[in-house]
């Protein structure tokens, strides 16, 4: 059944529960495991939406479209090339992303975001899904000029880990197939991104066991799907929109 999550402040209070229209539906309990309505509903307007749950880790993956990976002439990869996002970078929807102190042209990259909703550790392929609770919008920002500064190490993590850089949301979307959906990235209103997540390379099932091959994955964890053509460079006052059917939109200004 196709729902959407959020996490929400209202008061000084932190909340989650489904967002209907305009409305959210408060929940008590685990989202993860057997939520219950409480019967209280508050108007959108009347909260502040949060990341849309507390990873321990988010796992963002290089090279996984096909599209980009052939306009880059890139190898293709035999298993997931992945980094971890600093939980300093974990970000809500509409507030604003911060420039970094030093500078360098800083880049935005419209992503999906798979959500664990069960402890994945070694799973097979066939049982992955079981432990994927639903996807998130997300954008992996990235100050593009530190990635291969020094001829001797790749700064992907300090690259991609500054404050803020990694805005998810508004909602997590359970009952979706995500090989039917679409990314949408616009920069100021106008689209820069729009790519089929069925060009992955890695698929969700796929990917899921693989990483869980390595770490293991906690509910609540991300897994960023990777980015596909059309990246391109924010400026102080940019503001970038990450939609993608079924889930919403993540909006979020760069000063």
């Amino acid at each position: 059944m196709q729902k959407l999550w959020v996490r929400f402040e209202r008061d000084g209070a932190i909340g989650f529960g489904t967002l209907d229209d305009d409305t959210v539906r408060e929940h008590s309990g685990d989202v993860f495991d057997g939520p219950t309505p409480t019967g209280v509903t508050h108007a959108v307007g009347d909260v502040t939406l949060l990341t849309p749950t507390t990873p321990s880790k988010v796992i963002a993956l290089w090279n996984n479209f096909h599209a980009l990976g052939e306009k880059l002439q890139l190898p293709v990869p035999e298993e997931p090339l992945y980094l971890l996002k600093a939980p300093n970078s974990f970000w809500p929807t509409e507030q604003v992303v911060r420039k970094p102190r030093c500078e360098g042209k800083v880049v935005f990259e419209g992503e999906l975001g798979i959500v664990i909703g069960k402890i994945a550790s070694g799973v097979a392929e066939s049982e992955a899904l079981d432990h994927v609770f639903g996807y998130t919008c997300a954008n992996d920002v990235t100050v593009a000029d530190i990635l291969n500064r020094d001829a001797s190490f790749a700064q992907w993590v300090r690259a991609k880990g500054f404050d803020t850089f990694c805005p998810m949301g508004p909602a997590v979307a359970t009952g979706l197939d995500p090989a039917t959906l679409t990314v949408t990235t616009r920069l100021d209103g106008k689209v820069r991104q729009q790519y089929p997540i069925s060009d992955m390379r890695f698929p969700v099932a796929r990917l899921v066991s693989l990483i869980s091959m390595d770490m293991t994955l906690q509910p609540g964890d991300v897994i960023l799907c990777g980015t596909s053509i059309g990246v391109g460079s924010m400026k102080p006052g940019s503001v970038v929109e990450v939609e993608i059917d079924g889930i919403g939109t993540l909006r979020n200004r760069f000063e």
